[in-house]
């Protein structure tokens, strides 16, 4: 079962696998914002396992309905609210950026409260099996429990090199990719947030397979987890590639206001400027057949082994053409759904099925792990020469709520 706001585009789908696939595929009308109607979707159809792709402001509708009807849940994002302005959210969320010290507007803490619930029920929640969190978080258990005793620091780095043609695109939902990147950057050190101006970070790494690109910090939600889950660690930091115009692109749009994600009326009509911009964009899903190059995705660990300390890195390479030859999407898009294909699998195949709620660094990484180099994102283990664990701060800033 594929279910959508918009049914055409699951027909679609429906249409483009049939005769590639034994499973009979149905498709629905679902608004994923309603409680009652993902109920009752799920009681007709009947599933073990709902796999959410749908945007992270539904994550806890969807949550809830699967604790309604019985069946596991398994999503690729953390929750995030669509309406910053509400007053019961927004006092929640000032109150975590007092305590915590970062201002994103997504983060884990609405997930977690389900634990017991899922716990109490009997069924399994799988929280960011997508790669950045989700691989990522693999590759940090699974450094942890065969190359470490104990890791101090963990760099997560993603680079895309891929060349879509396009003077300014995003290569997944533009909603969600520019409210990510124009926002504050953060990182974990000495166990507490450290929160600084956007962008404000900079570091060069020549990519295996890629090469040199230009990377930023920003603020990630596994770096909340993985704080949470990796005992004795002293920093965790993410970053991302970008290219010079992606960024002239992107602060000439904040700059007039298209970035906002407040409601304004315009010609008597109602409209979110950031999902205004969306509609004038590129779809991401039709990037496949244009971008070419690769992606590296992966990360850098720093720790001590049996007294001595050492710093290895995993990491994966994907090519975008080569995505589009197998499945008709570029490679953003299959990084992300192999693994949580992955996830789901393992759950329903009960390898990873246990009551309650989990990110995946929480589970034995070793059957994910191998699932990747069989489902065609293999892996590589190298030690590196010593990483970035003495470099001093650059740029910090407290807590700054917006």
């Amino acid at each position: 079962m594929i279910a959508s706001r918009t049914k055409s585009k699951c027909d679609d789908l429906k249409a483009k696998l049939e005769g590639k696939t034994s499973t009979k595929i149905e498709t629905a009308a679902l608004d994923a914002d309603k409680v009652e109607e993902v109920i009752a979707l799920i009681e007709s159809y009947k599933p073990e396992v709902v796999l959410n792709v749908a945007l992270p402001y539904q994550d806890l509708t969807i949550m809830d309905a699967c604790l309604a009807t019985g069946v596991h849940y398994i999503d690729t994002a953390n929750y995030e609210a669509e309406d910053t302005e509400d007053p019961e959210w927004r006092a929640i969320y000032e109150k975590r950026c007092k305590e915590l010290g970062f201002t994103a507007y997504f983060d884990y803490s609405w997930q977690w409260d389900y634990q017991e619930k899922f716990k109490e029920a009997g069924l399994t929640a799988l929280l960011g099996s997508g790669f950045d969190p989700g691989v990522t978080s693999v590759f940090s258990a699974y450094a942890l429990k065969h190359y470490f005793d104990e890791i101090h620091y963990i760099d997560i780095l993603d680079c895309n090199g891929g060349d879509h043609g396009y003077p300014f695109a995003t290569n997944f939902n533009p909603e969600i990719n520019l409210r990510e990147v124009s926002a504050p950057g953060s990182y974990w050190e000495d166990g507490k947030w450290v929160e600084v101006e956007a962008m404000s970070i900079k570091r060069e790494y020549d990519f295996p397979q890629v090469g040199q690109k230009d990377m930023y910090l920003l603020h990630h939600e596994e770096i909340e987890s993985l704080a949470k889950n990796i005992p004795g660690v002293k920093r965790i930091r993410f970053f991302m590639t970008f290219g010079q115009s992606y960024l002239t692109h992107m602060k000439c749009l904040e700059n007039v206001g298209l970035l906002r994600t407040d409601t304004i009326n315009f010609n008597g009509q109602e409209i979110v400027p950031i999902q205004f911009l969306k509609a004038l964009l590129p779809d991401p899903a039709s990037l496949g057949p244009r971008t070419v190059g690769k992606t590296n995705i992966g990360c850098i660990f720093t720790g001590v082994k049996d007294g001595v300390e050492k710093t290895i890195y995993i990491y994966n390479v994907c090519d975008h053409q080569e995505c589009y030859a197998e499945v008709g999407s570029q490679a953003i898009s299959y990084t992300t759904g192999v693994p949580a294909m992955i996830g789901t699998k393992l759950v329903m195949n009960g390898t990873w099925k246990q009551p309650g709620v989990y990110n995946l660094e929480e589970l034995d990484p070793d059957p994910f792990m191998e699932a990747l180099n069989e489902y065609g994102l293999p892996w590589v283990v190298v030690e590196i020469h010593k990483w970035w664990t003495d470099e001093v701060r650059t740029s910090t800033n407290t807590s700054l709520c917006h």
